[in-house]
């Protein structure tokens, strides 16, 4: 494995054409957790899969928390950042495009973030579970950027008003938004796996 500023894995693509995927685990994940999710929704697209570099009581995330759905705006800033270089250095690495985003919950938050703050780094996304990463983000330009933004109606740790929140932000940055919310709690589901292949399917 080439060695890059994060730990990851990288599977190339098999089909030509699809776009390739940054894969980005939720808290405790590693860079194996969600390969079998990309394998599932994006077939035969290139994966990229880092580790996120904040521990937290011995659990990888992308960023640190103060609390419970409470972010350290700064060091969201700031791994959002790292996180778009280590994108830039893949692709020189690889050879690949601008990945579209697969983040689940913590991975989720910082595709978000990067979205906003890094918009060159990504194609679009698919954020599970996410939520507002950042109270005051910088006017960003995701004209024509595709996101899906999946909620669960039952979900403890993200509020439906936040969520909404979120949509309406990348929609004012001009993504295309769809934001889809299932009768779920906080933990991946059927539902988002196939919504998710529906919509890697038309890319």
């Amino acid at each position: 494995m080439t060695e890059l500023s994060f730990l990851h894995r990288f599977e190339p693509g098999t089909l030509p054409g699809r776009p390739p995927v940054l894969l980005l685990h939720g808290t405790g994940g590693d860079e194996t957790d969600l390969l079998p999710l990309g394998r599932t929704v994006a077939p035969g697209s290139a994966l990229l899969s880092p580790r996120g570099k904040v521990l937290e009581h011995g659990m990888p995330r992308f960023f640190r928390r103060l609390a419970e759905g409470v972010f350290d705006e700064a060091d969201v800033r700031r791994r959002a950042d790292e996180l778009a270089d280590f994108v830039a250095e893949a692709r020189a690495a690889y050879g690949l495009e601008a990945p579209l985003a697969l983040g689940f919950s913590n991975g989720a938050n910082i595709a978000a973030a990067t979205l906003l703050l890094r918009p060159e780094a990504l194609a679009g996304a698919v954020l599970i579970r996410a939520m507002v990463p950042l109270a005051e983000p910088p006017a960003a330009g995701l004209a024509g950027k595709p996101v899906l933004l999946l909620s669960g109606s039952t979900d403890p740790l993200v509020p439906a008003a936040n969520a909404d929140r979120l949509a309406d932000m990348l929609g004012s940055a001009g993504a295309e938004v769809a934001h889809r919310t299932l009768p779920v709690g906080h933990g991946l589901s059927q539902g988002d796996v196939t919504l998710a292949a529906k919509w890697f399917g038309q890319r």
